[in-house]
């Protein structure tokens, strides 16, 4: 019997290149006439027990790579690819929940456009706060 293959950052990058982007479709509640303040945070990307979770998983990481540091790395690489590959997922099912209801209806209105935008927008400045 083999032992299963973890996913890595590198397997996360190379299906990258091999899809077509993915997008978001989360919206921060900022409200659509009014920018962004230079203070003003983006929402977080994970639901607060899930970036617990990942947190917890890190910190135990991290104490191990005392003992065994090799190990430790790439135990850090998986995590980290997970992270990646649940975000990706996140956002591929709003995607698909948004073309859904754009399908559903025929005639997309500007102003579901403009919301659609907006949201991009704001998975955009997550992305660039990380």
């Amino acid at each position: 019997m083999s032992e299963e293959r973890k996913l890595s950052t590198s397997d996360i990058a190379a299906a990258s290149d091999r899809q077509s982007p993915v997008a978001v479709t989360i919206d921060d509640g900022t409200p659509q006439d009014r920018p962004r303040a230079a203070d003003e945070s983006p929402a977080p990307l994970f639901g607060e027990g899930d970036a617990q979770g990942y947190r917890t998983r890190w910190s135990a990481i991290q104490t191990g790579f005392v003992d065994e540091p090799r190990k430790a790395v790439q135990e850090a690489d998986t995590l980290v690819a997970e992270v990646m590959k649940r975000l990706a997922e996140v956002f591929a099912e709003q995607r698909q929940r948004m073309e859904g209801a754009w399908e559903r209806n025929d005639r997309v209105s500007t102003e579901d456009l403009r919301q659609s935008m907006r949201q991009y927008r704001s998975f955009f400045e997550r992305l660039l706060a990380i």
